[in-house]
């Protein structure tokens, strides 16, 4: 059976952030919010987490992965950034959007693109979902928390505790946080390319195309 924090959206009580964190580092799949919705994460370097999270969404081996970051400065450890995908990064995160890079040797080959060896990233703009980086240290595996036969991710903590009680170690309930996705934008090659309009203003990077 899952654990289940109520967690202050603006005001994260440390000892609940704390406790958080020790569930990832011991293995633990937890659900928390984004700023463009609930989200499934688990440790960087755990395969077998990773794994519970391919079998909750029923994910093939092909499903990109995203880094979850706290700033510019952890993402850069994770992708290659030139200075055109900088000048775009600086001026979008943290915020809703989700930026395909070109992977770094600090991610496991295993989250790769198979081809491209390309990696989603993410920055955030939300509190506890930041102070859970903070704490932890390091990125956080993720997806969006979206069920296999469902077209809109799950927005009610309650109802996600009802539904995956026994497939989850934590769900944390940081109120409502919102149900549409982030932008996707490919920065891997010179020019960018915008893969999904969600949340987010896109006018600065289709203008420059």
């Amino acid at each position: 059976m899952s654990q289940f924090f109520q967690i202050h959206p603006e005001n994260p009580q440390q000892r609940l952030i704390k406790q958080a964190v020790e569930i990832i580092h011991s293995g633990g799949v937890i659900v928390y919010p984004t700023d463009s919705g609930y989200a499934l994460g688990c440790h960087l370097g755990d395969k077998n987490a990773l794994e519970r999270i391919r079998q909750i969404r029923r994910l093939d081996e092909k499903h990109n992965f995203t880094l979850v970051c706290r700033d510019l400065s952890e993402l850069g450890k994770y992708a290659r950034v030139d200075n055109t995908a900088f000048r775009l990064l600086k001026s979008h995160l943290p915020g809703p959007f989700t930026f395909i890079l070109k992977a770094s040797p600090e991610v496991p080959k295993r989250l790769h693109h198979p081809k491209r060896r390309s990696i989603g990233l993410r920055v955030p703009d939300n509190v506890i979902c930041q102070d859970l980086l903070a704490a932890l240290g390091e990125p956080i595996m993720s997806v969006s928390l979206i069920l296999p036969g469902d077209t809109l991710p799950m927005t009610d903590p309650y109802d996600i505790r009802d539904t995956l009680a026994k497939q989850v170690d934590l769900v944390i309930d940081g109120g409502y946080c919102g149900m549409e996705p982030t932008t996707v934008v490919d920065l891997v090659d010179d020019v960018p390319v915008v893969l999904r309009q969600g949340l987010g203003d896109i006018s600065e990077i289709t203008a420059a195309l």
